[in-house]
């Protein structure tokens, strides 16, 4: 899954984020019909649309899908997740002006995929997550001065282990809801780091979800679509943690008498991600039946989607999403039983180039 901060510190694992049936079928996460989805981007489709995909430093680690990634300052780290062979306690941390990952301290605690992950302050958590067996509810904190893991307590005893769940941090709180614990969940629980703390906050508005994607933008949070029973969710709602209130938003398909929503055909996804630029948001990647490589740009001042030149890599779902000093990034994720170790930057305002990747 996927890691959010006040800043733009978004990693949507998505940050993201599947069903119980996902790992005990040989990782095909959300069902065979993944496989059948498989298609890269194609810019010579995407000439009226505006925006530019370009290939950048590939992580240095293996290959992954289902990964943690937060971002502290200048600095976005990624770890955990899994392969169609092993799961991944490692963590690694990306330099922008270097354009190299380097390799920290592993996880003290069980190899996981689809854990959640925020910062807050100078520390990274990581919660959660699947070790192919068991859903988990350990808590982590990562001291990037130290190079250290510090464990932390546990979820309460009525806050339920899971995966897929959403990760995101507003001020000097961190916050991880939703999610699969056997059953879909849409409860919210909210961390103070100072007191070592979780307390129940309201749940989110709609249906259940897990592999739902998530993102932080002037002080509150937004979950956007994600899974229910085998179904690609429709919708997107605002928390805002001053009135502990949730908001839905104009729904993310065409469902109005309006033209705004005329086009909105392929919004909806689970394990997609999210990162932000000029504040404005960027969703892409993920599945919905079939692999997605649409991207869609977010404005929360008009409450409107509009569509963007499609992801061109090879799809894919469980990626991460991140930005830094304003730049956005897409990584890792996998189509089928092949995982990626690529990374691409995309450029919203700059014309289409078919000859430049």
């Amino acid at each position: 899954m996927i890691a959010l901060s006040q800043a733009g510190n978004t990693l949507a694992k998505n940050s993201t984020m599947r069903t119980v049936n996902a790992y005990i079928f040989g990782l095909a996460l959300i069902g065979s019909s993944v496989l059948f989805g498989v298609r890269c981007g194609s810019k010579s489709s995407s000439t009226t649309l505006i925006g530019n995909w370009l290939r950048s430093s590939d992580f240095d680690g293996d290959g992954r899908s289902e990964a943690i990634g937060f971002t502290i300052g200048d600095k976005t780290y990624l770890g955990t997740g899994t392969t169609d062979r092993a799961k991944y306690q490692d963590l690694w941390v990306f330099d922008l002006d270097k354009k190299f990952w380097s390799q920290l301290a592993n996880l003290p605690g069980i190899a996981r995929a689809s854990a959640s992950a925020f910062s807050v302050g100078n520390f990274g958590y990581v919660a959660s997550g699947f070790d192919g067996v068991n859903y988990l509810n350990d808590v982590w904190q990562f001291d990037p001065a130290l190079n250290k893991w510090n464990a932390k307590n546990n979820f309460p005893v009525n806050m339920s282990p899971r995966y897929d769940a959403v990760g995101f941090s507003i001020g000097t709180k961190g916050y991880i809801g939703t999610g699969f614990n056997g059953g879909w969940l849409k409860d919210l629980w909210q961390y103070d780091p100072g007191t070592d703390t979780w307390t129940q906050k309201a749940s989110i508005g709609g249906s259940k979800r897990s592999a739902a994607s998530s993102f932080v933008i002037n002080n509150v949070a937004y979950i956007v679509s994600g899974s229910n029973n085998g179904v690609s969710l429709k919708d997107l709602w605002q928390y805002d943690p001053t009135t502990d209130t949730w908001t839905e938003k104009n729904k993310i398909s065409n469902v109005s008498t309006d033209a705004f929503d005329d086009q909105y055909t392929s919004i909806a996804r689970n394990n997609g991600v999210t990162f932000i630029m000029g504040g404005l948001v960027y969703l892409a990647t993920g599945e919905n039946g079939a692999l997605q490589v649409d991207t869609w740009e977010y404005n929360p001042t008009t409450d409107l989607w509009t569509k963007k030149t499609p992801f061109e890599g090879a799809a894919r779902t469980g990626a991460i999403g991140f930005s830094l000093k304003d730049r956005g990034f897409v990584l890792t994720g996998r189509s089928g039983s092949l995982s990626f170790d690529n990374m691409y930057e995309f450029h919203p305002n700059e014309a289409v180039n078919a000859n430049d990747n």
